[in-house]
């Protein structure tokens, strides 16, 4: 059974709720259950925090008592989120109508997808594709962000995406699969990536949102998503960019060098993909190729780790920030220049 208990808000930035004489850190997502105010009276899941998790360690609100009942759904869209759940809610998505002359069911303009396969490449890797844009005197082309699952399933948990949509270094934000809150919903990832050109987007990067699952094992966390979402753009004939997961600092032998997440899923794709490596890390090369398999093509990018660091842009991942460990930074940022260069070749 669901973990719920009762509590009121006694502060909103941050959402804190107290439930027996404790006040906890709490999220509400605005899309589901609407606006929290000081004194409503709330329902709360209280399972991650009690169990002390270190990504999503907070209470999730499930519904206010006080001023969420009265949430009118939609009269038009059929089409759920959360389907079959107790927080089951339409959605309006933007996957391309079947029509007459749709008899070739790749999208009409074959436009580049980055797969990254944790939320914290994303902003390293859409600053270095606006870079590139920028470097060459091509101008500004629209990137877009496809949240896929294998992390925070809610949309409007990440501060990233807020950002990078404020700075105008996002176009857009789709929510595919059983993720939801986007600004456009789709039901499938390959929907959502076939759908990118008519969004008006140049290119598209794809991933899971913030906290990642993981269990140790080979195959059982959220970077294996990755596998389906290169897979969905390869099968849509899209240039495709895996972003490699690097790290000379993780205490995890596994995670360390080329994670063994880059490695599983570079070695279980059924085609080749595009595999940028940051100008000096060179030493990589070989186990990056051994991964390979001979099937992708490593490509070297120069990196700019200091305009990066720079930017103001998020520059801490698990605990390391970007001075302790430069080889996650590095790796997202030589994706996103590659992105960049394949938009117009």
């Amino acid at each position: 059974m669901l973990k719920l208990r009762r509590g009121i808000v006694t502060a909103t930035t941050p959402l804190e709720v107290e439930l027996g004489g404790e006040r906890r850190v709490a999220w509400a997502d605005p899309v589901l259950v609407g606006p929290c105010e000081i004194g409503d009276e709330v329902v709360i899941n209280t399972e991650a925090l009690d169990l002390g998790l270190g990504s999503g360690g907070f209470d999730i609100v499930v519904v206010n008592l006080t001023r969420g009942l009265e949430g009118q759904g939609s009269e038009t869209e059929h089409v759920m989120k959360l389907n079959y759940s107790a927080l089951q809610h339409p959605v309006a998505t933007v996957e391309r109508e079947v029509t007459d002359s749709s008899a070739d069911p790749k999208p009409p303009s074959p436009i580049p997808v980055l797969v990254v396969g944790l939320h914290g490449h994303l902003a390293p890797a859409a600053w270095a594709f606006a870079a590139k844009m920028e470097a060459e005197g091509r101008g500004r082309a629209e990137v877009g962000f496809v949240q896929t699952a294998g992390g925070a399933l809610p949309g409007q948990l990440s501060r990233d995406v807020r950002e990078l949509r404020e700075r105008g270094l996002l176009a857009g934000h789709v929510t595919a699969g059983p993720t939801w809150g986007g600004e456009g919903e789709a039901i499938t990832t390959i929907g959502a990536l076939d759908a990118a050109g008519s969004l008006g987007w140049d290119a598209v990067i794809a991933g899971p949102g913030p906290g990642i699952l993981g269990s140790g094992t080979t195959f059982g966390h959220g970077g294996m998503v990755a596998l389906d979402t290169a897979h969905a753009a390869l099968a849509l004939g899209l240039p495709t960019v895996i972003a490699p997961r690097l790290s000379g600092a993780d205490p995890r032998p596994r995670h360390r060098g080329l994670s063994h997440h880059s490695r599983t899923v570079l070695s279980h794709l059924l085609a080749g993909v595009d595999l940028p490596l940051p100008s000096g890390f060179e030493s990589l090369s070989e186990e990056v190729a051994l991964a390979a398999r001979g099937r992708h093509r490593v490509v070297i990018e120069e990196v700019d780790l200091v305009g990066y660091e720079a930017s103001g842009l998020p520059t801490r991942t698990m605990g390391r920030d970007l001075a302790t460990d430069p080889e996650f930074f590095s790796g997202a940022l030589a994706a996103g220049t590659r992105l960049a260069e394949l938009v117009s070749s």
